[in-house]
């Protein structure tokens, strides 16, 4: 892919996610798609439909969206707002393949549970 195309894909995803467009989410996932964060380690696409997908719809992705692309993969930095407890801010790693997004790595802070060692 270009990376025209890569960011491309990658702005239909988010874009599809804040209105929580399931239909146009599966037509962007590869079958054999995977997705991890912090709380979650390499889960399947099933999984995320179960787990994430709940969540979408229920804030706003803040424009302008940095999307660095090249070839099939893109790096992604984006802040939020409308979600309870206030907005956060997440970089995202995508994989693509054929055309379709095959993974996504999330990266944010700590986890809520987590203590600091730096005390």
């Amino acid at each position: 892919m270009t990376d025209d195309s890569t960011a491309d894909l990658v702005r239909r995803y988010f874009s599809a996610y804040q209105v929580a467009d399931r239909e146009q989410l599966e037509a962007l996932l590869a079958d054999d798609f995977t997705f991890t964060s912090p709380w979650d380690d390499h889960i399947s696409r099933a999984t995320y439909f179960s787990h994430c997908f709940p969540h979408a719809g229920s804030f706003r992705f803040r424009e302008p969206m940095t999307i660095f692309a090249q070839g099939d993969e893109a790096f992604v930095r984006y802040e939020t707002e409308g979600k309870p407890g206030g907005t956060f801010r997440n970089a995202e790693f995508f994989r693509i393949e054929a055309g379709r997004i095959r993974s996504i790595e999330v990266f944010f802070g700590f986890i809520p549970s987590a203590t600091s060692s730096a005390d």
